[in-house]
């Protein structure tokens, strides 16, 4: 394996010892830095979510960090720097970007939803072509990555085009009750500073590291890629053609990390991840995991092979709902798009479910609801 990626990989390594619970988001974060895209955090306040950026961040050597919480009234300034009062008086507007976002190597912006139209449109480039342009000003970004993070998900329609420059958008929640107790001692050692040897990896290095993922070969998957898209697509995500052509860069990415020269079929686990709403979690997840599962390569990504075990009392539950849907009345052509593609989603997961009586009840009450859905075509 290149002994740059094993070097990436004992960095994430360490994230995801220091955050107990957490190696989806780190790992998540690893495939975004790999393929210079954005990540998006989304989940509820003490989740860990600036902790585990910023401990990243760190690990950067040579690298600038910037973090910032934005609210209604932040100015550009805050953003980008003020401008430089020595050139204003010889009549140049240019910013002083001394310490702020335009030099960091890693980017964070927590409440990223919170940006008013005063930064939008600089925000947008910056993130979109890593460049920061004002006035007569052009500088190209050296941000190996940017992360935003909120705990909602944009309402106004002008924030839509902010959350769309995000690829990766990671659900971050509390952790399994099971390894609370494995948290709680995590925590008071990074609360202690406990000396623990903190493992290192230069900004050119992943620079380079961002080079080799776009001579990834991602032929191999090619047809099942495409056809996923398509398949998305009449699911009713919305996947434009610019973002289909940026998944192949997380594809790529996670190949390279597990120290391969080309995709596999369980690479595509990436796209669990492209969501837009709440709702579209669980149908990507069952999706997706039903493109991947047959694939049993040795070098897959550990996520790939990833499955959390569901409760059959939940599963029973959503079953239950879908059923009281479909017999409530007169439903739309796209609300009942809706209860299929949730209904596939629960008969994969039943797959998973490891008790065979209550695995065989819910799968006879889906096939049940199954049959009732095409009586009435």
């Amino acid at each position: 394996m290149n002994h740059t990626i094993e070097k990436l990989n004992r960095v994430l390594s360490y994230v995801k010892n220091t955050f107990v619970g957490k190696d989806d988001v780190v790992d998540l974060l690893g495939i975004s830095l790999l393929a210079r895209e954005n990540a998006f955090l989304y989940g509820p306040p003490g989740t860990a979510k600036s902790a585990i950026v910023r401990t990243l961040a760190n690990t950067v050597k040579d690298g600038k960090n910037f973090e910032y919480l934005l609210t209604r009234f932040t100015e550009p300034n805050e953003i980008f720097g003020p401008f430089d009062i020595r050139k204003l008086k010889e009549g140049e507007l240019l910013t002083n970007t001394n310490g702020m976002m335009p030099e960091a190597s890693m980017v964070f912006l927590d409440e990223i939803f919170n940006a008013n139209s005063a930064i939008l449109n600089s925000l947008l480039m910056a993130l979109n072509e890593k460049i920061f342009k004002r006035g007569k000003e052009t500088k190209h970004l050296p941000a190996l990555m940017f992360v935003g993070a909120s705990n909602i998900l944009p309402e106004d329609e002008a924030l839509n085009a902010l959350f769309d420059r995000f690829l990766i958008r990671i659900n971050v929640d509390y952790v399994n009750p099971e390894l609370l107790q494995q948290v709680l001692l995590a925590g008071r050692k990074l609360e202690n500073n406990t000396d623990t040897e903190v493992p290192e990896i230069l900004s050119d290095e992943i620079r380079e590291l961002q080079d080799l993922c776009k001579t990834i070969d991602l032929r191999p998957v090619y047809e099942v890629y495409i056809n996923t898209v398509i398949s998305l697509r009449n699911t009713g995500i919305a996947i434009s053609d610019r973002r289909a052509v940026k998944m192949q860069n997380l594809i790529a990415a996670s190949a390279l990390i597990c120290g391969r020269n080309e995709a596999i079929l369980s690479d595509l686990w990436v796209l669990k991840h492209i969501w837009d709403t709440e709702e579209q979690i669980e149908i990507l997840e069952g999706i997706i995991n039903r493109t991947i599962e047959k694939d049993a390569h040795p070098k897959s990504h550990p996520q790939s092979l990833h499955n959390k075990t569901p409760n059959p009392e939940e599963v029973m539950k959503d079953v239950k709902i879908l059923v009281e849907k479909w017999d409530g009345g007169v439903l739309s052509f796209e609300e009942q798009n809706v209860i299929k593609d949730k209904l596939r989603y629960l008969q994969t997961r039943c797959d998973w479910i490891r008790n065979p009586e209550q695995k065989q009840y819910i799968q006879q009450e889906i096939e049940n609801l199954w049959q009732k859905i095409l009586q009435s075509i």
